[in-house]
């Protein structure tokens, strides 16, 4: 079986009585949907109860009036944002019916199995914009934004990071200066995804230099086709510029694209990262199989000679499949149990686990496959239009160099641990001594 066989399986039912342990686990990755645990579903309730009832009934309604099949996407998704099964959780008028964000799970199911495309790859920052617009901008904002943000018309970008404030975000210098119903913009943004392609972009600036770094911040969204935006490639390991450096040179962005109040930048911002980390714990978005991105490595034992193989590779294998099985369940848990549509700083926890996991995962891959990783990939520079955070669409090789990025992007795992530390464990905070001076009183290199 090649490694690249992702139709590779097993047929019946595995009886853990006639295999060793670690056998079980890494076949268990290959198996088939009709073996699946209970644990893969949602609890029998769900099917039943009222909010359930209210979103079938008005899928029963969408699909009976637009057949995906048939239609353009873009007015499909159109008419789902409109019939509010764009985010379920979101407000009326929102896209959404105000219930609980695990039933989008539903929707994503049914229209799946009605023929409707797949999510657009180059949309992932949907995800972080849409919550976010969702929670802080009002409601001309809103109503600007977030179709079509949704049917995929406009896509996005996050203009967070600076050369001197990556991890401490909030010691940003990008200035925004009032200017009647304008703010004039200047500085510089980095590491900024899909910045070639994106239409606006998640903005944060420095608009009060006087008051606590924390609170002096503002939001925006930006029109990345505004005059005095530049957008540099950043080549990066993996041949490609999927990262970008921004210029801004006094662009003049309206008040009206302002989400959140002035000063406020902090709070949405907290928005944006939390569901980044979310997105990226969950492991960039879909539904994971059982095993998640551990059966690259099942598909490359597979398909080694046997007098490659040995006991204890393969006990390394199965503690591999087991990590990544017990993150997906537990991301499933996380999702079937949340109550509001943001998350919490918990998902610093998966995103943690999922970051450290990949690195270790793919690079076990390469030793699985020694000489023949170093051949069969191609450096040449190019400029992605789609974003694979676990770097599996490409192939492993691609995926060993993508993943590096996974314990930098959304947050460096040091980060993280403090996160988890601090506001999940109740853990003393480290010593900070420039919260509460004005932001350009504070030492910066």
């Amino acid at each position: 079986m090649a490694p690249g066989n992702v139709d590779a399986r097993l047929a019946g039912t595995v009886n853990v009585t006639n295999v060793e342990r670690s056998d079980f686990f890494a076949r268990m990755a290959v198996c088939d949907n009709q073996n699946m645990t209970v644990t893969d579903t949602a609890p029998s309730s769900i099917s039943t109860d009222p909010e359930t009832q209210l979103v079938n009934d008005a899928l029963d309604a969408l699909l009976a009036a637009h057949d995906p099949k048939q239609m353009d996407d873009v007015a499909f998704r159109g008419a789902r944002f409109d019939a509010g099964l764009a985010w379920v959780h979101f407000a009326k008028g929102d896209g959404g019916m105000g219930l609980r964000p695990e039933l989008n799970r539903v929707v994503d199911r049914r229209v799946k199995a009605a023929g409707a495309k797949p999510t657009d790859p180059s949309s992932f920052f949907m995800a972080l914009a849409g919550p976010t617009i969702a929670t802080h901008g009002d409601d001309s904002v809103k109503e600007r934004f977030l179709r079509p943000m949704f049917t995929g018309e406009e896509r996005w970008c996050q203009l967070f990071s600076e050369p001197g404030a990556g991890s401490d975000f909030a010691g940003l210098g990008c200035r925004a200066e009032r200017d009647g119903d304008e703010w004039i913009v200047n500085g510089q943004k980095v590491w900024n995804t899909l910045a070639h392609i994106a239409d606006f972009g998640m903005l944060v600036t420095r608009t009060d230099p006087e008051a606590p770094k924390h609170k002096g911040m503002t939001y925006f969204a930006l029109d990345m086709r505004a005059e005095g935006v530049e957008v540099r490639p950043l080549r990066q390991i993996t041949g490609e510029a999927e990262f970008n450096e921004v210029y801004l040179t006094d662009v003049r962005v309206p008040d009206a694209c302002r989400v959140g109040a002035v000063g406020e930048g902090w709070r949405a911002s907290l928005t944006t990262l939390m569901n980044e980390r979310s997105a990226i714990g969950g492991g960039g978005g879909g539904a994971p199989r059982r095993g998640g991105a551990a059966n690259d490595a099942v598909q490359v034992w597979e398909a080694m000679d046997e007098s490659r193989k040995d006991a204890a590779t393969k006990d390394r294998l199965m503690h591999f499949w087991v990590q990544a099985e017990v993150g997906r369940l537990t991301n499933m848990r996380a999702s079937q149990n949340a109550r509001s549509g943001n998350p919490g700083p918990e998902m610093s926890i998966a995103k943690l686990a999922y970051s450290e996991l990949n690195k270790a995962l793919y690079e076990f891959c390469m030793n699985l496959l020694g000489a023949d990783a170093l051949i069969g990939y191609d450096y040449s520079f190019r400029r992605p239009e789609d974003l694979d955070v676990s770097g599996t669409a490409h192939g492993l090789r691609y995926a060993f160099l993508r993943v590096r990025a996974n314990s930098i992007e959304g947050g460096t795992s040091e980060i993280m641990r403090n996160i988890l530390g601090e506001q999940v464990l109740g853990l003393p905070g480290e010593p900070r001594v420039d919260k509460s001076g004005p932001w350009n009183e504070v030492p910066r290199n």
